[in-house]
């Protein structure tokens, strides 16, 4: 019966007060303490750290994509902070998947699937037609990352 109420006050102090949570479960884990760990939030809280970062990427690579339309198709607008806006990009993309390699392998298809969003924001950005644009994301993995590319 105690360990249950210790259970539940972890995931009570989950509820109120995340940031004392976290100290909490990370003092259980290097105590080695696993039967006190608050399990199930624990879980969720690690799984929904994995889709910040992911969210993170995708967000960023859309950016990037908008702003490398707009470069590319409106050359005559290219601005300092088009310019600025991509190299903040590419360096946020870099740190995120040089802390998380793991998030590498899958930049191609994060930027495929963001593409047509991408897109959707330079028509809005630039007010050209939407088949000015590609269909398909034109911009090799090395081109998203290469900061000397502006199109």
């Amino acid at each position: 019966m105690l360990e249950l109420k210790a259970k539940n006050q972890s995931s009570t102090d989950h509820e109120m007060d995340l940031a004392l949570w976290y100290a909490r479960q990370a003092e259980l884990l290097r105590e080695s303490r696993f039967d006190q760990l608050d399990v199930n939030n624990l879980i969720d809280e690690l799984e929904a750290a994995v889709g910040n970062l992911r969210r993170e990427l995708s967000s960023r690579i859309e950016v990037l994509l908008t702003h490398l339309l707009k470069c590319q198709f409106q050359p005559q607008r290219i601005s300092r902070s088009w310019l600025n806006t991509l190299d903040e990009q590419r360096s946020q993309i870099a740190k995120l998947l040089d802390e998380n390699r793991s998030l590498g392998p899958g930049v191609t298809d994060v930027a495929a699937k963001v593409y047509p969003l991408s897109v959707r924001r330079a028509v809005t950005q630039t007010g050209l037609p939407r088949s000015t644009f590609p269909l398909l994301n034109p911009y090799s993995k090395d081109q998203l990352f290469d900061f000397d590319f502006v199109p």
